[in-house]
């Protein structure tokens, strides 16, 4: 008699078990996909207030990489005298503190826009130090001459910046 309750216990049993793993996965499903929905959610109000700031932080940057084309930055900043290495360090001064300007915008942006925003200043930089040391650049209006030369004859580097800016900013889009 033993035997046959144990049996009829476990006919009962079966059942629940199979019902309960099946409860048990679904519900584990279930919260799984409401996870993620919440996190899809939540994503998609995170893009909808940040796509502004990540918009104005682009445009900051454009308008950086606009100032500092050798072409505007030589329009803007004017010598004050007519020392070279006076003039070369104002321009150098002028590019710096733009960058120190908009140093916050680098969270907004990707880590490969910013290194390439990086290293136009760095090269824009290095095309004004190249130009003041050479021999035929003896005064600031020679430097201006000299370095106005050189963009006639090749790209400025912050074009290319700028164009990978706008290949970003189609990206989002």
């Amino acid at each position: 008699m033993d035997a046959d309750r144990v049996v009829d216990l476990f006919m009962f049993m079966i059942p629940s078990l199979v019902v309960g793993i099946l409860a048990y996965y679904f519900f584990k499903e279930h919260t799984k996909n409401e996870d993620g929905r919440r996190r899809y959610l939540l994503k998609k109000d995170l893009e909808v207030t940040a796509l502004p700031l990540r918009l104005q932080a682009y445009e900051r940057m454009a308008l950086y990489l606009e100032r500092i084309s050798p072409n505007k930055l030589l329009i803007r900043v004017v010598p004050a005298s007519s020392n070279k290495e006076e003039y070369e360090a104002l321009l150098i001064q002028a590019i710096e503190q733009e960058f120190e300007h908009n140093l916050a915008q680098q969270i907004y942006i990707s880590e490969k826009c910013w290194s390439i925003i990086s290293a136009a200043k760095n090269a824009t930089i290095q095309l004004i130090r190249k130009a003041s040391l050479l021999k035929k650049t003896e005064n600031a209006d020679k430097l201006r001459e000299v370095i106005l030369t050189e963009m006639m004859e090749r790209r400025a580097p912050s074009d290319a910046a700028l164009s990978f800016i706008k290949e970003e900013i189609r990206d989002l889009f």
